[in-house]
């Protein structure tokens, strides 16, 4: 199949199937004389397994070490679930960076008069020097 079907078939974008061609998470497809690259099905399989880990946050090298893992049949289950750990652990990070966000700019909004008078405590906040 061409690279618009592979794209469909696998929910990613041709662009970024070219990207993970690129940088070496997929093995280069095979070409037609014309040059068009021509995929299997075990190639949007390993695609959609990209896609969802990457939806699940991994970066592009934690993929390249789930892929390493996911065909390598005498991995240990316990590599897996480290890194699924250590991904949770990063994911509460962010969680609680974003929390932290959204309460100073509550408490912005709730100091701001919202009228029409030019003071705004929000962008003074934003104009002073964070240590």
């Amino acid at each position: 199949m061409n690279i618009g079907a592979a794209a469909r078939r696998s929910g990613v974008p041709a662009k970024t199937i070219r990207y993970y061609e690129s940088v070496g998470l997929i093995a280069p497809a095979e070409r037609t004389a014309g040059g068009y690259r021509v995929y299997e099905r075990q190639d949007v399989e390993t695609l959609r397994f990209i896609h969802r880990a990457r939806g699940l946050g991994f970066s592009v090298a934690q993929v390249a070490d789930l892929l390493a893992l996911w065909k390598d049949r005498n991995r240990a289950s316990a590599d897996v679930k480290s890194m699924a750990l250590g991904q949770i652990s990063a994911i509460q990070r962010k969680i609680a960076e974003l929390e932290a966000m959204r309460n100073t700019l509550e408490e912005l909004a709730e100091r701001c008069q919202g009228d029409s008078r030019p003071e705004c405590p929000i962008l003074n906040d934003l104009a002073e020097a964070q240590d």
